[in-house]
């Protein structure tokens, strides 16, 4: 009885905050089209992934996620 109450209660939760925001809201990308359009740019010019990963200010974890060959064509 109990346990079917938390759910309800968590169901209804739930959907109120979809309501509220939408299906599928997460965190935002750390990498802006900006950041993005810069770190083309840069890696066009010769710059070093990690350089370029510095200059946007991403990690470089960040930056290989969404340039998963370092450079060129980003991830979609």
């Amino acid at each position: 009885m109990e346990r079917e109450l938390i759910r309800e209660r968590t169901m209804a939760g739930l959907l109120a905050a979809r309501r509220k925001n939408g299906p599928g809201r997460g965190r935002k990308s750390v990498l802006t089209p900006k950041k993005r359009a810069t770190a083309m740019k840069l890696l066009a010019a010769g710059d070093r992934p990690r350089d370029v990963a510095e200059a946007i200010g991403v990690s470089v974890a960040t930056f290989y996620r969404h340039f998963p060959a370092g450079g060129g064509e980003p991830a979609s």
